[in-house]
């Protein structure tokens, strides 16, 4: 059990895949506008990488090593598709406000790298526990970013006004000069955590 949380626990801090890893940047900086869009980028992106892993972890043994990157697509093809419809269905101005970003989850990085790295070597319980621990840590930085341009860019959260009439938003922040500033200012913040102190040694 111990095993299976720390996988969770490395999605979210040593292994975050946007701030460590650095993967899947294009979408972070520019669908987290505000945190709607970010909120609705996470979902689409936990829901292609958790059947993913669990998919291909479920048929590992019986993929020939010479198919598995097609295969793989396929896979991520499949769960990307099924999410694109259930948005237009259901979510249509969320899908219209995300755009070209929801089919382009089947080439993300992160994606493609953990079913090769992690999912297409582990068992089912494993990937579960590690999708969902990227899922979240994934979920995490949009939304962070998203909160902290919708707010100083719009001056609202959610749609709702944080400060008065008199607020002038700074619209830098809704650039994408503003989402390469907060997603620097993110990942000094998480590299000055990790970061192990010195020991330093005693004299005597």
């Amino acid at each position: 059990m111990r095993n299976l949380i720390n996988i969770f626990k490395n999605g979210i801090i040593k292994e975050n895949p946007v701030l460590i890893i650095m993967l899947g940047l294009c979408s972070i900086l520019a669908v987290s506008t505000s945190v709607v869009n970010a909120l609705g980028m996470t979902l689409a992106f936990s829901f292609v990488l958790i059947g993913s892993e669990l998919t291909i972890s479920l048929i590992r043994k019986s993929i020939p090593k010479t198919l598995r990157v097609p295969i793989f697509i396929v896979v991520i093809g499949s769960f990307t598709t099924i999410m694109s419809l259930l948005l237009q269905a259901f979510l249509p101005d969320l899908n219209k406000a995300l755009g070209i970003f929801i089919p382009l989850v089947v080439v993300n990085c992160i994606i493609i790298g953990r079913v090769e790295a992690f999912a297409s070597k582990r068992s089912v319980i494993e990937s579960l526990f590690d999708a969902l621990g990227m899922s979240l840590g994934y979920g995490i930085v949009i939304v962070s970013i998203g909160a902290i341009r919708e707010i100083l860019g719009n001056g609202t959260i959610l749609g709702y006004q944080v400060f008065g009439p008199n607020y002038n938003p700074a619209l830098f922040f809704i650039l994408p000069p503003g989402a390469f500033l907060v997603i620097g200012i993110e990942i000094a913040i998480i590299n000055k955590i990790l970061a192990k102190p010195k020991k330093v040694k005693q004299e005597g």
